[in-house]
């Protein structure tokens, strides 16, 4: 850094204090520059040498850490154009390319010379397929050649980005620092000054990433450690074999239990299917048109009408009904554990810190994974389906039961417990009839993203619309996919219409 002598023009106060506490540094140029910032509406010119000249490394000191990252990622670009004009064998690609078909060409050439001594007939079609291996011989000489002419135009735009992102960082730079230091007087958790470990870090980071980048990208051959992870396959096989014989020893020692709860939840999804698929199609479908029309008026009820003719004239009203039937059945065992758990989530920050993680790896873990578990522990069918629509779909009701609980005013509370309500009465006539819109929002997320599983839970047996996607993929079917997806989307809508509207 470029250590100035104290300017006797600027006034020993006490924001000049605190420049120096914070800046350490060139404290008597930040001051100038932060006045001269501070002073203006606009935006300021000025031009912080140092750190153009050390770039990252001096945003990484300064604590600047979020101009450190892609200062380094643009830094690191042009070190790698550069590095590949100057030494980078740009050809190399292309020509692994010709060394394949050259083989390849020599041995049609073989062909062809037995051809014409066996098979005459065939010489036409070698000499052709020959002449077509040569001109793509010679349009990779020809691509080879023009990606080594690129290399000057290579460095030459390599130099430019890191002239410009150099130029760029000298003029962001006391802006930035000066907003850092407008945070630190009202927050002095922030770290000010300069600490040589943090210094330290920053310049090892950017140096080790463009000399790594540099290497792998300008000398690929020359250090086989940057091309792959080094590990051995070995790893992955004993620890797949491991986890595959532990899930056997425990669906074996845990078989009574699954196979109860399989029995209950087939037991909640056989009322259901009585109720959607043998009750009788014109008394199903009024009860859904009154409860859209009740619930979010009779416009949508209209839309629900024209929506279950679709699935009754073209032949989806029973498979409507059981991806109905499955989804009542994941949905209604989502929400009976969901609020619960939800409310005591909200009460108990412990329990939250716990299941948090839990709900985050059932969102984001794909669904084609923990399909394997289920089929393990469950089998194949539409238990295992509801299992595994569960698994995905009910985690917003849980988050959304917190989010609206912890939403409740202090305020109503203190209130009511003012006025002598007890905990219960707290909990069943303040806290969740408050929270309700955020629970019906989650109640609603929780179903739209079961619906969304009808498909692959279709893959291990779930009966429904979803078989009719899975069908029209393997065998190509586009008509009758996209009428079976639209027919899941006209489910979603109405569901989506009649608690939306129970919400309002």
């Amino acid at each position: 850094m470029n250590i100035a002598t104290k300017d006797p023009n600027l006034s020993d106060d006490g924001h000049g204090k605190l420049i120096e506490e914070f800046a350490v540094t060139n404290t008597d140029y930040y001051e100038r520059q932060f006045k001269a910032i501070g002073d203006s509406t606009r935006f300021t010119l000025t031009f912080n040498l140092v750190a153009a000249l050390l770039g990252p490394v001096w945003f990484g000191a300064r604590n600047l850490w979020k101009w450190f990252l892609p200062f380094v990622a643009v830094e690191t670009f042009a070190v790698v154009q550069i590095t590949r004009g100057l030494w980078g064998d740009l050809a190399a690609p292309f020509l692994r390319r010709l060394d394949g078909i050259e083989k390849t060409l020599e041995l049609r050439r073989g062909q062809l010379e037995a051809a014409r001594e066996n098979a005459p007939d065939k010489v036409a079609t070698f000499e052709n397929a020959i002449a077509s291996l040569e001109r793509a011989v010679e349009g990779i000489k020809a691509e080879a050649q023009a990606a080594e002419e690129t290399a000057v135009w290579l460095i030459l735009g390599g130099l430019t980005v890191l002239v410009l992102v150099k130029i760029f960082q000298g003029v962001i730079a006391n802006p930035a620092f000066e907003k850092r230091f407008t945070l630190w007087r009202s927050d002095r958790t922030l770290r000010a000054g300069l600490h040589p470990m943090q210094m330290a870090a920053s310049a090892s980071l950017a140096l080790l990433t463009y000399v790594a980048c540099a290497f792998k990208f300008g000398f690929p051959s020359q250090i086989e450690f940057l091309n792959g992870f080094p590990t051995d396959p070995a790893y992955q096989v004993t620890t797949a074999d491991g986890i595959k014989a532990w899930m056997a020893s425990a669906a074996i020692s845990t078989e009574f239990f699954f196979d109860a709860l399989s029995f209950g939840i087939k037991s909640i999804l056989d009322a259901l299917e009585i109720l959607f698929v043998e009750t009788p199609w014109p008394v199903m479908g009024g009860f859904i048109i009154l409860m859209t029309g009740l619930s979010a008026g009779w416009r949508t009820a209209i839309f629900a009408t024209a929506a279950l003719a679709y699935l009754g004239y073209l032949g989806f009203w029973e498979k409507s009904m059981t991806t109905l039937a499955l989804l009542g059945t994941a949905a209604c065992i989502s929400i009976a554990l969901g609020i619960p758990l939800g409310i005591a989530c909200a009460r108990n920050q412990r329990l939250y810190a716990f299941v948090r993680p839990v709900l985050d790896f059932m969102q984001t873990m794909p669904a084609f994974v923990y399909l394997i578990p289920v089929i393990a522990f469950f089998g194949t069918g539409k238990p295992a389906a509801i299992v595994a629509t569960m698994i995905f779909g009910s985690s917003p009701v849980v988050r959304l039961t917190v989010l609206g609980l912890r939403g409740v005013p202090k305020s109503v509370r203190e209130a009511a417990t003012a006025f002598g309500a007890s905990k219960s009465y707290l909990l069943w006539k303040v806290d969740l009839p408050l929270a309700a819109p955020s629970i019906m929002a989650g109640i609603n997320q929780t179903i739209m993203l079961s619906l969304a599983m009808v498909v692959i839970a279709s893959l291990i047996g779930a009966k429904g619309l979803g078989e009719d996607v899975l069908e029209a993929l393997q065998y190509a079917s586009e008509g009758q996919g996209i009428l079976a997806g639209l027919a899941i989307l006209f489910c979603a809508m109405i569901l989506d219409r009649i608690i939306q509207g129970r919400r309002r």
